[in-house]
């Protein structure tokens, strides 16, 4: 996939400059130890034909706490943030865009807390990133990190490399995906995305506590709550899943997308005939603004839960 090109612009410490001239420096703690910290969010054409950037707000905040989780400077305003964002969707022309800010440090070989850190925002072009057929899932040997070791609510880039690892054994062994336990065998997340799923008309999500809180799982809670669907967050022993009608992942970047299998069970429900395929369409309709189709589902909601 092609990122960027000779004509890609980003957003470089308070200026638009061109991607191909962008630089770091390699002496950054960032590029040696993994310290930094990512957001991941999209864009979209909206039903009016608008750019709209989704959650911008939430986003942005996230992005603050989880710099100052792991003592990275912090001197940006979201305010700042967003009108910038903006800026980089128009010089490259994009609508439909997934949108990469991260701050990152300092040339800093030592542990000494830095004074100073600096951003990017990056967009690019991207389809669903896994896709949108049906998921061939493996639960993964590699577990969640320790939230003991780890400020695992912050959107850390050393936290990736689990992820890394993860996604890579599965894809490795023939699955489309990996689901990761915590280091107590609970349910936990996907490398990049968070688990739901449907058993006999209500959905369940593991709790908060060793998961990164998606933007997009509460997003998808909050659709459940308006479409009158029971959801339950818990936490959730792997028999739960491999017993559910069905199941998806849901994120930024993956939006949402159902599962076909998890090892060796296959989900019984036909897809399109589940409550968590209303939310897959519900949530586009949401980040597209599309409130005619929205209000219509509704009515296939109430039908579903009688």
């Amino acid at each position: 996939m092609e990122y960027y090109n000779e004509h890609t612009i980003l957003y470089h410490n308070g200026k638009l400059v061109k991607a191909a001239e962008a630089k770091i420096d390699l002496y950054s703690q960032s590029m040696h130890y993994g310290y930094g910290v990512f957001e991941g969010i999209r864009s979209y054409r909206t039903s009016k034909g608008e750019t709209k950037i989704f959650k911008a707000g939430e986003h942005y905040e996230r992005l603050k706490q989880s710099a100052l989780a792991v003592n990275l400077p912090y001197e940006f305003s979201s305010e700042e943030l967003i009108s910038a964002t903006y800026d980089v969707l128009a010089a490259n022309k994009f609508q439909d865009a997934y949108i990469r800010p991260i701050v990152y440090a300092p040339a800093n070989m030592s542990f000494v807390k830095n004074t100073v850190s600096f951003i990017a925002i990056e967009v690019w072009e991207m389809q669903p990133f896994l896709g949108e057929k049906l998921l061939k899932v493996m639960t993964s040997s590699f577990q969640r990190p320790n939230p003991k070791g780890f400020k695992i609510h912050a959107k850390a880039t050393g936290h990736y490399v689990n992820s890394l690892l993860a996604s890579q054994e599965a894809k490795a062994n023939g699955y489309d995906e990996a689901l990761l336990l915590d280091m107590n065998d609970f349910l936990a997340e996907a490398p990049g995305a968070n688990l739901f799923f449907e058993k006999d008309g209500e959905l369940f999500t593991p709790a908060t506590g060793n998961i990164l809180p998606g933007i997009t799982r509460a997003t998808v809670i909050d659709l459940c709550n308006e479409l009158q669907i029971p959801v339950t967050e818990k936490q959730c022993k792997p028999g739960e899943l491999k017993s559910a009608d069905t199941a998806f992942f849901c994120g930024t970047a993956a939006e949402v997308v159902g599962f076909r299998s998890i090892d060796d069970y296959h989900f019984p429900m036909e897809w399109q005939e589940s409550k968590s395929a209303l939310i897959q369409r519900a949530y586009q309709h949401k980040v597209k603004e599309d409130h005619v189709s929205f209000e219509a589902l509704k009515e296939d909601a109430f039908t579903l839960n009688v």
